[in-house]
This record gives C-alpha cells, sequence and structure tokens, in this order.
C-alpha cells in the first residue's frame, strides 16, 4: 500500500481495495471505504468529491493498520468499534453481539404494540433479556418517548457498553442497566419482554463463519445442544413479569418457528405474529398469555 506523503485519498483507496481483493474479502471496495472513512472523518461522497485530498503519513499508517486487521478476518465493524443499527450509533465491545440489520426486525414488529400500550397508559416498561448493545430496547425507546426500558444480562462488559450507548444517544434517563442470569435479579411488571437469545446449536457454533466465530462473543451465540435452552428458560419465566395482556417477542434461527412456538405453548402462551426477515427465514415470534 501506498506510504509516501503524497499519496491522495483516490490512491489510498485503490491500495486498500487491491490488499482486500487478494486476502479475498468478499466486498472489498466498500469495506476499504468504510475503514478509511473512520480515520479522514469522511461521507461516502467525499471519496468522489475530495478524492486527490492528501493523505498525511500519519493517517496512513492508521489506514494501513485497519486494512491488515480487515485481511486478517476481523469484521468491519469490530475495527470501527461501532456498528449502525435502526438510526443508533452503537459502540462494541468484546462481550457484546455485533447487532444485525435482520434484527431491526424484531424492533419494528413490537414498535406497534409499545406505542399503542404508551398511548392508552401514558407509559410502558419494556425487559430486554440478554442486552448486549442494548440494541433493541434502545431502538424502541428512541422509537417511542414514553416507553423505560431495562436492559439486563450476565456480562458486566455488556452492561458498561449498553450504558455507553445509552448516553451517547441521549436515551440515558430512560434506561437503566441490571446484571442478571434472564430473570434471576429481575422484579417488577412489563408490558413487553424481549429477547434475541443466543440460538445457535452447540454442534453448529464451530462450524460457523469464522468471522462470526473468532469475533462473536461466545454466550451470545450458543443456545445449548439443541438451540432452544433460552427460549425453554423465558417461556417458564415471563409470564411472571409480564402485565396482563402484556408480550412477549424473541428473534429465533431460520428453522426454530415451530419448536420454539411449541415451548411457548406449553407455558400457556398463544402466538401473535411470526415475521421473517429480509431474507425470507422466520425471524420473530411475538406471544400473548
Amino acid at each position: 500500500m501506498s506510504t509516501g506523503a503524497d499519496a491522495s485519498v483516490a490512491n489510498a483507496l485503490a491500495a486498500a481495495r487491491k490488499r482486500l481483493l487478494a486476502a479475498g474479502i468478499e466486498d472489498p471496495l466498500l469495506d476499504a471505504r468504510l475503514l478509511i472513512a473512520e480515520v479522514l472523518d469522511f461521507s461516502l461522497t467525499d471519496f468522489v468529491m475530495k478524492s486527490e485530498r492528501p493523505v498525511t503519513l500519519d493517517e496512513n499508517a492508521r489506514i494501513v493498520a485497519m486494512i491488515e486487521r480487515r485481511a486478517s478476518g476481523e469484521p468491519v465493524h469490530r475495527i470501527l468499534g461501532h456498528r449502525e443499527f435502526h438510526g443508533l450509533d452503537l459502540l462494541l465491545s468484546k462481550e457484546t453481539l455485533e447487532p444485525r440489520p435482520d434484527t431491526e426486525v424484531l424492533v419494528d414488529t413490537l414498535l406497534p404494540a409499545l406505542k399503542e400500550t404508551a398511548s392508552r397508559k401514558g407509559s410502558a416498561r419494556i425487559l430486554d433479556l440478554g442486552t448486549g448493545t442494548g440494541a433493541i430496547c434502545l431502538a424502541l425507546l428512541k422509537e417511542c418517548a414514553l416507553a423505560f426500558g431495562i436492559g439486563s444480562d450476565i456480562s458486566a462488559d455488556a452492561l458498561e457498553t449498553a450504558a455507553k450507548n445509552a448516553a451517547r444517544n441521549g436515551l440515558d434517563s430512560r434506561f437503566e442497566t441490571i446484571r442478571s442470569d434472564w430473570f434471576e435479579k429481575i422484579s417488577g411488571r412489563f408490558d413487553i419482554i424481549v429477547s434475541n437469545p443466543p440460538y445457535i446449536r452447540t454442534d453448529i457454533v464451530a462450524m460457523l463463519d469464522q468471522e462470526v466465530r473468532n469475533h462473536d462473543p461466545m454466550a451470545a451465540l450458543d443456545g445449548g445442544q439443541d438451540g432452544l435452552a433460552p427460549y425453554r428458560l423465558i417461556a417458564a419465566d415471563a409470564g411472571r413479569f409480564l402485565v396482563e395482556n402484556g408480550i412477549v417477542g424473541v428473534e429465533i434461527g431460520f428453522d426454530q418457528r415451530l419448536d420454539v412456538s411449541a415451548i411457548f405453548a406449553s407455558h400457556g402462551f398463544s402466538l401473535l405474529d411470526a415475521v421473517k426477515d429480509y431474507g425470507g427465514n422466520d425471524r420473530v415470534l411475538t406471544f400473548r398469555r
């Protein structure tokens, strides 16, 4: 890659793309732009408008270091340290799952019920189990000014990250974190209980794409021997923490709709909605008791 002080943005981008292409990265141009944009504080249109802007030696060194991390298989947003989700800019950390666009489907599915409840009652309470970055709960709070949320997680690192994300998005007055193993330390009742739990079978985790396997936290992926352990825990206890007519919403794996529906049915819940993701796979289930 170019190292001289005379390097332009166009040169740096071409060199970065070439390096990522050689490393077999799927979308080398987009990834190169995202990483260079972070260093130069560029928008994607700046690459056209300011392509001849000089790149300093220091900037170039930072770009090269990031491109090498990407070439070695580290995901772009892990390198950046943050990611956009449902209009929020969220920090990532070691023990948080990187929020994916498919999870936005869970937010959008729950929003109408949340807004209806909040307007009818004057406020609404959300519990986000295994909150990670806080993505789901914070996105719901952003869209509903009368809602208040608790993000619970077993990981102190995740809770610290979620609290920072609430603050950086101006939602900290309506969001609190609780360190809890599922419902263990939770009290009170909620209008909506939501979770994107670990749902991958233990034997499949080892076969996941290396970018997921090596960089997302195992605790956020491994759903036990059949991938359904967290749903059993949630279904067994959620009734005690829901208000009357409260709703549970969960993200699921593409082949888990029937199994998860049966688990909730066995605890007196009826299926309200089953929603597919952008790829046409079953992704979100909502239940009422």
